[in-house]
């Protein structure tokens, strides 16, 4: 169980700082964080039953809270505060069956949500704790450990552990309740394979409700005895990269988008701690490992996940980095290529659709039981990605089935076109393509950047690189593209943006 491996290194090294919050200037110990959650469970106990909402950032009291929820027995519901927080609580509320969101002042003032009925404040319950309720946890904190552990969840790796929500960069969210199975087994296979035992600390900046941050930023270094340096805000460039300077993190991970934003703020030398940086959620570009080679002579390792399957699928293992793959399968998981347009297995190097089977894969979508048939089928869950894999097994990602387009019966890959774009234009300019309706063809691609391009130049070299069918009809300028939480491009805003431009024109 989760909560009972972070009660284990509790017990065994009390004063090693369990997470340096930078948000807050505080250092928290491993027995005060054990006290802390004693103290919350209790306090949740009293407000809710079976699943209560968090709404926290990165840092100390968002994972108090959700080692306190598991403490309690119920299952933390994890919300989107970045798109919406007002309606991704309400949604939570509704989709979940759960009333109490713990949340803070600061973060609905941040991130401009109105206080909502049901809100409990956590820096209301640490500012009203009673002698008596300190002591009593206190005391608690003292038990021997098996005796904590039958108070604080009984032992069964079926038992929900969270549950998130996908994220909705194409239709509405999705709920993905996993186990501790499904975490654990995550935990361990991708600790070992990447040798993350050996570390004795990492960079923790992605958001806890983002399966990405919950699993390897909150509870991997909390099941693994290490010290987590936390700070809220992954998009505080400057911040993060002085930060890693003076906390020397062995571990870190994030998007392509935070990994560029943090070398782009530092200086050579910066990173010298650094043993290994992992990167997920979206397409590693070669501009960005050259970045990191040349500035820090670091290796970037790109793995591949999903919410569904508590995330890691594969990862370039660190004595075998193939650039531009996706990496091999963490033990314990399998995966198999399937063709698109029936289930008879792809051959090597053949593009069909990624299947993934193993521990960390959920048992299905809560409350939808048509979404959960489509998408598991005898164990294999079925990403919606496609792929390919080599000789040697490695996962080379082609994109999301939902990001072709069908044109003059051709099926177009909208990445594909986003990647010719990007090596056609300056490093500092940002391109999406996205698909809106065509009354003669049916669809049409539209090209998408950040600046001002030579539309004229750029689409006479685009002409050499991809198929006529598959070139942008039209460019338009959005200089700020909308992200998720998680660092991914936010595809549904943006379609709706140039969609929106097209209606005013």
């Amino acid at each position: 169980m989760l909560q009972h491996r972070f009660i284990d290194n509790a017990k065994a090294n009390p004063e090693k700082i369990a997470i340096i919050d930078k948000a807050i200037g505080t250092n928290l110990s491993y027995s005060r964080a054990l006290i802390a959650s004693l103290i919350l469970s209790r306090r949740f106990k009293k407000l809710e039953r079976g699943r209560i909402g968090i709404m926290l950032p990165t840092g100390s009291g968002g994972a108090l809270a959700v080692v306190g929820t598991l403490f309690a027995g119920m299952t933390p519901v994890m919300i989107n505060y970045s798109t919406g927080a007002a309606k991704n609580c309400l949604y939570a509320q509704q989709t979940c069956d759960f009333r109490v969101i713990i949340t803070a002042r600061a973060l609905l003032e941040r991130v401009g949500c109105e206080e909502l009925p049901d809100m409990v404040f956590i820096e209301d319950i640490l500012a009203n704790l009673g002698s008596i309720e300190k002591g009593l946890a206190f005391i608690k904190s003292k038990l021997p450990s098996a005796m904590l552990k039958a108070i604080t969840g009984k032992h069964n790796l079926d038992q929900p552990a969270v549950i998130l929500f996908t994220s909705g960069s194409e239709k509405d969210p999705k709920v993905v309740q996993l186990t501790q199975r499904n975490l654990i087994s995550n935990i361990d296979s991708f600790s070992d394979m990447m040798d993350v035992r050996s570390m004795d600390n990492l960079l923790a900046v992605l958001p806890f409700f983002h399966v990405f941050g919950l699993t390897i930023c909150l509870w991997t270094p909390l099941c693994l005895g290490m010290t987590s340096i936390a700070h809220a805000n992954p998009l505080d460039f400057k911040t993060i990269a002085k930060i890693i300077k003076e906390h020397e993190p062995q571990l870190i991970v994030g998007t392509p988008l935070f990994l560029e934003g943090y070398a782009r703020q530092s200086q050579p030398g910066d990173f010298a701690s650094v043993e290994l940086a992992v990167t997920g959620a979206d397409k590693c570009p070669e501009t960005l490992r050259q970045l990191y080679r040349e500035k820090h002579n670091i290796e970037i390792f790109e793995g591949y996940g999903t919410t569904e399957t508590s995330p890691v699928i594969s990862v370039n293992p660190r004595d075998g980095n193939r650039p531009g793959s996706i990496g091999i399968p963490i033990p314990g998981t399998e995966v198999k290529i399937q063709s698109i347009d029936s289930s008879a297995p792809c051959a090597t190097g053949e593009t069909g659709k990624i299947l993934v089977k193993g521990d960390g894969v959920m048992a299905g979508y809560l409350n939808n039981v048509e979404e959960s048939h489509l998408r598991l089928q005898s164990g294999w869950y079925d990403t919606g990605d496609l792929g390919c894999l080599d000789e040697d097994g490695y996962i080379w990602h082609k994109g999301r089935l939902k990001r072709f387009v069908k044109i003059g019966g051709e099926m177009i890959s909208l990445v594909s076109v986003e990647e010719a774009l990007n090596n056609l234009t300056p490093d500092d300019v940002e391109c999406c393509a996205v698909e809106l309706p065509d009354s003669r063809r049916g669809s049409r691609i539209v090209g998408v950047t950040n600046k001002v391009i030579d539309e004229k130049e750029v689409g006479k070299q685009l002409a050499e690189e991809i198929p006529n069918l598959a070139l942008p009809k039209k460019y338009v300028v959005v200089e700020e593209f909308p992200y998720m939480g998680s660092g991914k491009t936010d595809f549904r805003t943006l379609t709706n943006i140039v969609r929106d431009m097209e209606s005013d024109e």
